[in-house]
């Protein structure tokens, strides 16, 4: 099936919608990106199906995004099909008394239920204006709540994987599966969610906490943020995973990288693990930074870095 033909089909029979050719530099915090042949906003669970169903027939390549903040598309872009959730993938059920069950327990046993599609900083402030606590350690982190559940997103002590009570995912050719959190071996940066499933929505467990000092932990980790991320310019988060015990930050630092430039991209002055895009950075620019920095550190420390970064319509 053409492309064309496949944009004709999902047109006409989605709930979401469709685009043909669309410019990936809209959808990526990095503000780059050429355009892919497809990209599908799927608001409802049958939209997942026809794209997968059309997806499958003609073995195209596909990919679910967030936001895009942690993602790299390259400046020719990419021939195959992006999915993001919206419509009822980005809506959040608040738990109240009446909700529960016999013998459950109090509100502390209860579980947000939030869409994959959700923006996490809607989430937290959701959480906070319904006294929930936990989820302040979440501020300041970008993008949907689907990809910060993929990743484990977090900090260094805390990951979102703590409050998962379950999982909902799509699973290709299955259909809808239910995951505990508890089986899943979170770890650092990783859920341990099969590559192909799709996380739909999640269960987070809420415990009532003080209004005051749920707020004076938001600021304060918002203040850490602020004070150690470049947060004013376009970048795609940290760069490299760190290894066990060391900072890659600090290793990038230590070579002298800081303010590093190929084009409009830079090792960030602020934090060494951040690329950030000056206004003219392409994919090539970010990648070309990136083989160096890798290439450095690996020639100093004998360490080979990981990224974080997810790419797409690379080789």
């Amino acid at each position: 099936m053409p492309i064309l033909d496949a944009y004709s089909e999902l047109r006409g029979s989605l709930d979401g919608n469709v685009y043909l050719d669309e410019p990936m530099n809209r959808h990526t915090s990095f503000h780059i990106g050429g355009p892919v042949s497809l990209y599908v906003e799927c608001a409802s669970v049958r939209d997942l199906h026809t794209c997968l169903k059309v997806i499958t027939a003609e073995q195209m390549p596909w990919v679910v995004i967030g936001k895009g903040s942690n993602l790299l598309v390259s400046d020719e872009g990419w021939r195959g099909m992006v999915l993001t959730l919206a419509g009822q993938f980005r809506e959040i059920i608040i738990p109240t008394l009446a909700d529960e069950q016999p013998g459950e327990g109090a509100l502390c046993s209860q579980s947000m239920v939030v869409g994959a599609g959700v923006i996490l900083a809607n989430l937290v402030q959701t959480a906070f204006k319904h006294g929930f606590s936990g989820f302040e350690f979440a501020v300041g982190i970008p993008g949907s709540l689907g990809g910060a559940l993929a990743m484990n997103a977090g900090t260094a002590t805390e990951g979102i994987g703590s409050i998962v009570s379950k999982l909902t995912v799509y699973r290709p050719q299955v259909g809808l599966m239910r995951v505990l959190g508890s089986d899943l071996p979170w770890s650092y940066r990783s859920s341990g969610i099969s590559p192909g499933d799709i996380i739909v929505e999640a269960e987070l467990l809420t415990k009532p906490g003080n209004i005051s000092q749920i707020q004076a932990k938001m600021e304060a980790a918002l203040g850490r943020r602020k004070a150690t991320q470049p947060l004013t310019k376009p970048s795609a988060g940290s760069v490299f995973r760190n290894p066990p015990d060391t900072s890659v930050g600090r290793m990038i630092e230590h070579l002298g990288l800081k303010g590093y430039r190929v084009g409009g991209a830079e090792v960030s002055l602020k934090h060494a693990n951040f690329i950030v895009n000056n206004g003219s950075a392409t994919a090539a620019d970010v990648l070309a930074i990136i083989r160096e920095v890798s290439r450095r550190v690996k020639d100093e420390y004998g360490t080979k870095l990981q990224t974080e970064i997810r790419f797409v319509g690379f080789e």
